[in-house]
């Protein structure tokens, strides 16, 4: 965990030996994944699993997933920044879920790194290191040459043996769901962290308000495997729907009890569950949102409602993950205004079609910085303009010169902003508004003007059903569209 930008995703290519990065768009790593290696110990090999979040600070939930599953976080923190928001966003989980943490201070082969500095600003932070008034171990890395990766790797596992972590293999598995999305090809998909116990093939896995067979489990390089224990990261497809991301999963034998399961606890949902009526007020603008995986899918949703406004926002008439489909098109065609996003999918070309057909606008996007920007702009170009009255200008009236039916001739003084011969006006005595009404004409130095300044003093012909005194003051009245 940490900044975006800081090395999370290097230092796991450079652990497992391959390049994700490269393959993640626009450089930022946009899902929780997860990853084992084996590593060489005078014991004999141990396994470590590691669970990568994204650093950007839409993938807040993502990030505190990933602690709230982990037996040990690893605090990443770049030698050349110190600590940064998401830093302290991901130390916040950490505490927050009482997770033993490791730091390892990267990018230490950069001319600007200062581990030192690095180490100060943790102390700063309450992050008190081992030699550094503290306890929590560290190590100084570099995720891009390798340097302190066998030390960190090492630290990990003695901070595990120090916290007791062991796994029972005895008994059905049970654990948690991480990630979920739509296969293409084998539908419903979902990956689990199995956190006690033995998960074996021919039973069923219960997660939430749904279930899957185990008939193909495959582990995180995608071999099939017929069992899996405690630390293991599976791959399970053939869910009846998508799992929740964070759902806690356990097994049952037989179809019949994971369906009574299942039941069971939409039963006790719906009988838990009040009808609220929405008294939202404000413009709302019909969405369909679709994401490539569950988790995105929640940033997105997080995303939606940062970019709303007092005046504006969004009703979300469908969130799924999966390519955008001719379904959902059809169920924006009868919106006025719907549009549909999506984030790491796109259109197919039956929902593309009815989509023009149907002035459905779709917008699809890689990025989640750049989705964010989209959205703020759509509310504001949407958001239906309001006129309001503003006060341009303001004057105190010092004498009336003469007065008919409904005009007078006064004398005043401008106060505030500017006066100008057409403005309408509110007459206000002692704070309250008595009438209202328009300057006609305005005089200074016995010349007609259009436009008098603050300071300047000016004759002003009023229009206005009711007299106007000494001492009252006018406000000069523009109507703004905003």
């Amino acid at each position: 965990m940490g900044h975006i930008d800081h090395g999370k995703s290097t230092l796991l290519d450079f652990i497992r030996k391959t390049n994700v990065t490269e393959g993640e768009v626009g450089g930022i790593t946009q899902h929780l994944s997860a990853y084992q290696i084996e590593k060489e110990t005078p014991d004999g090999k141990r396994f470590i699993t590691f669970i990568d979040t994204p650093g950007h600070a839409a993938f807040q939930a993502m990030r505190e997933r990933g602690a709230s599953v982990a037996d040990i976080a690893i605090l990443v923190v770049s030698a050349e920044d110190g600590v940064k928001p998401q830093t302290l966003e991901a130390l916040k989980a950490i505490k927050e879920t009482q997770t033993p943490f490791v730091v390892a201070i990267n990018k230490i082969d950069k001319p600007n790194a200062d581990i030192e500095k690095t180490k100060a600003n943790l102390a700063e932070n309450e992050v008190y290191l081992e030699n550094y008034g503290g306890n929590i171990p560290f190590a100084a890395i570099s995720a891009k040459t390798g340097t302190g990766i066998p030390e960190l790797l090492e630290t990990i596992l003695l901070l595990a043996d120090t916290e007791g972590m062991k796994s029972d293999p005895e008994g059905s598995a049970e654990g948690v769901v991480i990630e979920s999305h739509l296969d293409g090809k084998r539908g419903n998909a979902a990956t689990l962290i199995v956190k006690k116990g033995t998960l074996q093939t021919g039973e069923f896995v219960v997660a939430g308000k749904v279930f899957a067979p185990l008939r193909v489990v495959e582990n995180f390089l995608g071999e099939k495997i017929k069992s899996a224990s405690a630390g293991d990261p599976v791959a399970v497809t053939g869910w009846s729907e998508l799992p929740a991301v964070g759902s806690a999963f356990s097994l049952v034998e037989k179809k019949k009890d994971a369906e009574a399961l299942v039941l069971e606890r939409k039963n006790a949902e719906k009988k838990s569950t009040n009808q609220e009526i929405s008294t939202d007020q404000r413009f709302l603008i019909p969405i369909a949102v679709k994401a490539d995986t569950a988790g995105t899918l929640e940033a997105v949703l997080q995303e939606i409602k940062k970019c709303e406004t007092e005046r504006a926002g969004f009703r979300v008439v469908l969130k799924d993950a999966g390519p955008i489909s001719e379904n959902d098109v059809k169920m924006l065609s009868g919106t006025e205004g719907g549009l549909i996003v999506g984030f790491g999918v796109k259109a197919d070309a039956k929902g593309k079609d009815l989509a023009d057909r149907n002035g459905v606008a779709i917008a699809s996007f890689d990025i989640i910085y750049k989705l964010a920007e989209w959205l703020t702009e759509e509310v504001s170009r949407r958001t239906p303009k309001v006129t309001t009255e503003e006060v341009r200008g303001k004057a105190r009236i010092l004498k009336v010169f003469s007065s008919t039916k409904d005009r007078q001739v006064i004398g005043g003084k401008v106060t505030e902003g500017q006066i100008g011969t057409g403005d309408k006006i509110r007459v206000l005595r002692r704070g309250t508004e008595i009438v209202r009404g328009k300057i006609v004409g305005l005089e200074q130095q016995r010349a007609k003007v259009g436009e008098v300044a603050e300071g300047s003093e000016c004759g002003i012909l009023t229009e206005a059903k009711l007299p106007i005194a000494p001492g009252d003051d006018i406000e000069c009245l523009v109507l703004v569209e905003k």
